[in-house]
């Protein structure tokens, strides 16, 4: 179905080809999963089935890549959208309508389908992908993971022979994400259909997965086969292979099932140890001097909080109150009742299904929107009712997308502009983006970054600025697994120095590394609040791998049961 002849690409002023010695053949409905580190070069071979590389994002391909017979070297994307359909990093660049239905309409009136098709195959996949209620939003009004479910359902409705498919699932809640890869399930054995994918979080869809397409360093040639056997050599993989490498089972396990059914010995020997979490010091009595952002007024302390869950330290004045906050958007209710008091060193994780309510809560956080009723102080400040230029030296945010935060030419140019923004000594972002992705040029365009090279960079601008309250949406979107690790480092640091840190995230791995409390979000309101193994223990969608396979103990991350089995080497986790 799809067939790379030694093809390689090689864009304007880079230094070498981006991907090279692609010589593989993709059978005719397989799902293949492309494996690799962020920058490797997956989107851009993903590019090259749909024609949009060369044709749209220039660069000059070398080779030959046909797709059912059709050499895109000559066919340019339309002249392939019936046989391609392609979702990317970015559902917003794939929107051309203003509601749902229309969307999921477009593509089949571009290519002359009957009225009578058209509206059965709408309505099919609204309710393939849980979006019946939804028909009739506008996209604007849309949670980033329902954005997610409309641009996949876009490409379905024309029943593409081939589907690429870049981050499908990264702003998904896991019970989304499930349904979409089970469609995709559907559409590979029932009809054939043939699924190329690249995605970070392979916890969700290496078990999925017919084939693997291993990416590796620069100038070596991928390698496509067994994933089992694959996962076993690759530098990125989730944490089921990590406990089973740890544990050295073979062959290594992909699912939770299998390695539920090889882990008694594990079970056994971490019996008698308890799960030992990595923790920000408990406030300046454990040798932390507050610094400049963390010194609050202890006035502030809300009444009527006593029942939440608290964090390291506890006692000290709050970063951010909420009290009975309620927010509408447009026709819907986005948050309604709402408490949340944030400490000071503390790492709060804000999960629940898409359109919960967690980016509206970031929102209102930063001052982005206004309370309908209720209030919010963050650091003693009013956020909508403060100059922007005072309130980043209270709350920095980083967005779902982290493009609104870029507009310089340059890595260089956005860093210095941070810097200068900041106050901050000259080179402090440029140092920042160096630990969270080496290897990032100065003289690189934000557009051309990949999409978790640009979180990376919009991370660091924020940070510069060192604030208090530090707010993530989303933030391992794009990331692989090395990268993430060196995310979790530097909020680690953060917390330890007094930093308070919201994260809204529906990666549930994260959550478990770093979170100390776990607030989920159901319909705009709380339901859950509290720390982190009393929550996610607990539940069936917010259970990290670690936990379900080792369950009934509670278990949340690789690192702990190697720090319990004093196992040293390499970080797994």
């Amino acid at each position: 179905m799809i067939c790379f002849e030694d093809v390689s690409v090689t864009y304007e002023g880079s230094a070498g080809p981006t991907v090279q010695g692609v010589d593989i053949t993709v059978p005719e409905g397989e799902l293949v999963l492309l494996v690799g580190p962020s920058g490797v070069g997956k989107s851009t071979l993903l590019g090259t089935v749909s024609g949009l590389v060369p044709h749209f994002t220039g660069g000059t391909l070398r080779g030959r890549v046909t797709v059912a017979g059709r050499d895109t070297r000559t066919h340019k994307p339309r002249e392939l959208a019936d046989v391609v359909g392609t979702v990317g990093q970015d559902p917003l660049a794939h929107f051309v309508t203003d509601t749902v239905e229309d969307e999921l309409a477009y593509g089949m009136e571009s290519l002359g389908l009957a009225p009578d098709v058209m509206r059965r195959r709408v309505e099919e996949t609204l309710d393939l992908l849980g979006l019946a209620d939804l028909r009739d939003r506008p996209i604007a009004t849309l949670s980033g993971g329902q954005r997610q479910r409309v641009a996949i359902g876009s490409v379905l409705t024309p029943h593409p022979r081939v589907l690429v498919l870049d981050e499908p699932t990264s702003a998904l809640d896991p019970a989304a994400a499930e349904e979409v890869l089970a469609v995709l399930q559907r559409l590979v054995h029932d009809l054939g259909t043939t699924v190329l994918m690249a995605e970070h979080r392979l916890e969700r869809v290496v078990q999925y997965a017919d084939q693997v397409l291993l990416l590796g360093a620069p100038g070596e040639p991928p390698v496509l086969g067994d994933p089992a056997a694959l996962m076993a050599r690759s530098p990125v993989f989730p944490p089921v292979v990590a406990l089973g490498r740890l544990a050295g089972w073979s062959p290594l396990p992909l699912t939770v099932r299998d390695a539920r059914r090889m882990a008694g010995a594990l079970r056994e020997r971490l019996a008698g140890a308890g799960p030992r979490r990595e923790e920000a010091p408990a406030g300046p009595s454990a040798g932390r001097t507050p610094g400049r952002w963390t010194r609050l007024r202890k006035d502030r302390t809300p009444k009527g909080h006593g029942s939440q869950a608290k964090g390291p330290n506890q006692d000290e004045a709050p970063v951010a109150v909420v009290e009975r906050l309620a927010v509408r958007r447009g026709r819907v209710e986005a948050l309604r009742r709402v408490d949340l008091t944030v400490t000071p060193g503390e790492t709060v994780a804000l999960m629940g299904r898409n359109g919960a309510g967690k980016s509206t809560l970031l929102s209102t956080l930063v001052g982005l929107l206004e309370p309908t009723s209720g209030t919010v102080r963050v650091g003693g400040a009013v956020p909508h009712r403060t100059a922007p230029r005072h309130l980043i030296r209270h709350v920095g945010l980083v967005p779902q997308e982290p493009r609104d935060l870029l507009y310089a030419d340059t890595v260089a140019a956005e860093c210095a502009a941070a810097d200068r923004d900041a106050g901050a000594a000259p080179g402090s972002c440029r140092a920042l983006v160096s630990e969270l992705l080496p290897g990032i040029a100065d003289d690189t365009h934000p557009r051309d970054l990949s999409e978790g090279q640009r979180l990376a960079l919009a991370l660091s601008i924020v940070l510069a600025t060192r604030p208090p309250l530090l707010l993530l949406d989303e933030p391992t979107r794009g990331l692989d697994y090395a990268a993430k690790a060196r995310l979790v480092g530097i909020l680690r640091g953060l917390a330890a120095e007094g930093h308070a840190i919201v994260l809204a995230t529906h990666d549930v791995e994260l959550a478990a590394e770093i979170a100390h409390r776990v607030v989920i979000l159901a319909d705009g309101e709380v339901v859950a609040d509290g720390p982190t193994e009393q929550i996610v223990v607990s539940s069936p969608s917010f259970a990290p791998q670690v936990t379900k396979i080792l369950a009934p103990q509670e278990w949340l991350t690789v690192a702990q049961v190697r720090r319990a089995l004093g196992t040293g080497g390499e970080d797994l986790s």
